[in-house]
């Protein structure tokens, strides 16, 4: 067995990722994130907030169309009564399991873009997956959208963190990765190996492009987690999901003006092909008691003001329903987009529910516009440049920094 040198120990790995949590409510100012001291985040600079729903959401039975007669024939079983839904607009109600964030729709902070995908969907949740995490419908692409706009905007492994127990390829670029940070901290190891983890790090003149890259985060993932240690010891978790728990982490680091400018969090369990109406309420209710109070505490504090949520899923169920009481895979379905930066309201035009492509409804919104929107108006980079091809923009989705 040939012996695992640090050379050959880089060539098996992959480009590892940082870590960075930070209590910043149960801190002082003076054990604050050294980032956050050096170059804390200015008001003005959005932050983007990134919710992937896992499974295929529908969006029939989130953004209800209780008023359309076509809803109602497709799902006898399934479909919601008008008034078991609560009010968005004429002919439209959201899931009952969404009251926090009915009222932030009636406070203008939530929109409502409606029928999104992309040509040609396809109803694998793999395929279609890396179809929305690397804005690639139709050449294969190994990098994430916002990996790419990583790879165009420098080297600080800050800049974008993973909450997700896995680092999701939307955040994963050419050469550059984001961090990344297990609910519980990061623990690393002390005495010996912790010595021959750090020694990993070290430059080497004889090191590649790819080994340097990943010796060069083996150094940023000890001294991100070391930096952070106190600040781990401090933070008190909150009892709930670990979605909220995922955005509870976002909004200490957000309040502390952590320079990072991208968190994603994710939950699943969306794959409701059977039961499906109480499976997808209940997830909705996480959905909503994790981004809810996320967004109320946002709205609180001045280093909130430039956060803006994005919640989507890989696509939205068929319009009929199957014989399980369930929906199968399909396509279009809504976009969420929510803050003080958000317009909010309708935005797009909802998909007919009997002019259908195999069943399927016809997107009226292409996902990679909303990314465009997105990296111009809260990331300020250059939309056209991170997803390689002129895209199209929603006009007044994003307001501009107050």
């Amino acid at each position: 067995m040939k012996a695992v040198t640090r050379r050959r120990f880089l060539g098996f790995s992959g480009v590892a990722a940082g870590a960075l949590a930070l209590g910043a409510t149960a801190l002082p100012w003076s054990d604050l994130l050294a980032a956050a001291a050096r170059d804390p985040r200015p008001d003005g600079q959005g932050v983007l907030v990134v919710v992937t729903l896992y499974g295929g959401n529908d969006g029939l039975n989130t953004v209800v169309p209780v008023a359309d007669p076509a809803y109602v024939r497709a799902r006898p079983d399934l479909a919601y009564d008008p008034h078991e839904v609560l009010p968005l607009a004429a002919g439209l109600g959201l899931n009952p399991g969404m009251r926090g964030l009915e009222a932030v729709w009636r406070q203008g902070r939530m929109a409502v873009v409606q029928g999104v995908g992309y040509p040609r969907p396809d109803h694998s949740h793999f395929r279609s997956m890396a179809i929305w995490q690397t804005a690639s419908p139709v050449t294969p692409s190994g990098a994430g959208w916002l990996g790419r706009w990583l790879d165009a905007t420098g080297d600080d492994p800050l800049r974008a963190l993973s909450l997700d127990p896995v680092l999701p390829p939307l955040l994963v670029g050419e050469r550059s990765a984001a961090a990344t940070l297990p609910l519980g901290g990061l623990p690393m190891p002390q005495g010996r190996l912790g010595e021959a983890l750090a020694a990993l790090g070290l430059p080497d003149a004889t090191d590649d492009a790819f080994r340097a890259r990943v010796a060069q985060s083996v150094e940023h993932l000890g001294s991100i987690g070391s930096s952070l240690a106190p600040a781990l010891a401090g933070r008190t978790p909150i009892d709930s999901t670990e979605l909220a728990e995922q955005l509870s982490l976002a909004a200490d680091l957000i309040t502390a003006r952590v320079p990072t400018r991208v968190y994603s969090a994710s939950l699943g369990g969306f794959d409701t092909h059977a039961d499906a109406r109480g499976t997808q309420e209940r997830l909705l209710g996480v959905l909503d008691d994790a981004v809810a109070p996320f967004l109320a505490r946002m709205a609180g504090t001045p280093a909130g003001r430039d956060v803006v949520v994005i919640v989507y899923s890989e696509f939205g169920r068929r319009v009929q329903a199957n014989l399980s009481d369930g929906t199968d895979h399909g396509t279009a379905g809504p976009v969420f987009l929510l803050g003080d930066r958000v317009q909010g309201g309708l935005h797009g035009t909802m998909p007919s529910l009997t002019d259908l492509d195999a069943g399927d409804m016809r997107p009226t919104v292409d996902f990679r516009d909303v990314y465009a929107t997105v990296l111009d108006g809260v990331l300020e980079a250059d939309a056209d440049a991170v997803l390689r091809e002129p895209r199209g923009r929603l006009g007044g989705l994003v307001k501009p920094p107050v």
